[in-house]
C-alpha cells in the first residue's frame, strides 16, 4: 500500500516570529521529494512540524500509511515516530558518549520495530559496512560522514515506511556528500520508502529527487514535477548554479 504525506495550508514560528506561510506540498508514496532552500528559509521549521516537534498554528499535515490516514497535528513525536515515520535530523543528534550498537539499540524503540531489531540490525550493518567494523566505537570519535551513516541507520531501525531527512549534506566534503545522497536512494529503493529530503545542496538533491519545491522565506515558491523542471527551471539557474 502507498504511504504518502500531505501538507495543507501550514502556518508555524515560534513565539511572535512567524517561519512558515501556508505551506502546502505532498509526498506521493514510493517518491523521493526534495525540498530546496538556503538556511533561514524554513525548511528544517517544516520537518519540525511533520514530527510533532513544532506544532503549526493553521494547516493539516496528514500521513497515508498502509492504507489508513493519519492527522499529524497534535500528536506527539513518539506518537507520530510509532505510525512509521522516520527522521533523521540535520547535525544528525546522536548520543555521543553511547556506542554504535547502542545509538541503533535506540533506533528500534517503537513497538512495530521491536520484533525485527536482529534483522533490521543485520540489514544496517550490511548497507553500511564501515559501522560494522566499529559497532563497540562511541559515536562522538566518529567522523561526520560515518556518523551521518549513523543518523541513517538509526531512523531504519525504526522501520519507517516515510523518511525525512534534514539537510544530509551538512558538514560534509564534497566526496562524502555525494556518497550519502546516494546511500539515501539506495536505501530507499531496497526499502520502498517514501522520502522528504531537505538540502541546500541543489545539484546533489535532484539526482535522486523524482520531483521538489523550492521553499523561500517560509513561502513555497516553486514546485518541480520533475528534476529536469527544477534543473531548467530559471531563477533556480539563478540562484542556486550561478549560472
Amino acid at each position: 500500500m502507498a504511504n504518502s504525506l500531505t501538507l495543507t495550508g501550514i502556518e508555524a514560528g515560534y513565539g511572535a516570529v512567524r517561519v512558515l506561510h501556508g505551506v502546502s506540498l505532498t509526498v506521493g508514496g514510493g517518491e523521493t521529494v526534495a525540498l530546496l532552500g538556503t538556511n533561514g528559509n524554513g525548511k528544517s521549521t517544516l520537518m519540525k512540524c511533520v514530527m510533532g516537534m513544532v506544532r503549526p498554528s493553521a494547516g493539516s499535515i496528514v500521513a497515508e500509511i498502509d492504507g489508513k490516514r493519519h492527522e499529524l497535528v497534535g500528536r506527539a513525536t513518539e506518537a507520530i515516530v510509532d505510525l512509521g515515520i522516520g527522521f533523521v535530523p540535520e547535525g544528525r543528534r546522536l548520543f555521543p558518549r553511547l556506542s554504535v550498537t547502542e545509538n541503533l539499540l535506540l533506533g528500534a524503540f517503537r513497538p512495530a520495530a521491536r520484533a525485527a531489531i536482529k534483522d533490521n540490525l543485520a540489514f544496517c550493518l550490511e548497507t553500511f559496512p564501515r559501522l560494522a567494523e566499529r559497532r563497540g566505537q562511541l559515536a562522538g570519535s566518529m567522523s561526520g560522514g560515518e556518523q551521518q551513516m549513523l543518523a541513517l541507520a538509526r531512523a531504519l531501525m525504526s522501520a519507517p515506511r516515510i523518511l525525512l531527512i534534514d539537510e544530509p549534506s551538512v558538514g560534509l566534503a564534497p566526496l562524502l556528500v555525494r556518497r550519502t545522497i546516494d546511500k539515501i536512494k539506495e536505501l530507499k529503493d531496497r526499502r520502498q520508502l517514501t522520502v522528504l529530503m531537505a538540502e541546500q545542496n541543489f545539484t546533489q538533491a535532484i539526482r535522486i529527487a523524482d520531483r521538489g519545491y523550492v521553499i523561500v522565506h517560509g513561502r513555497i515558491e516553486f514546485e518541480g514535477e520533475s528534476a529536469e523542471a527544477l534543473n531548467n527551471n530559471e531563477l533556480i539557474r539563478q540562484f542556486y548554479l550561478g549560472t
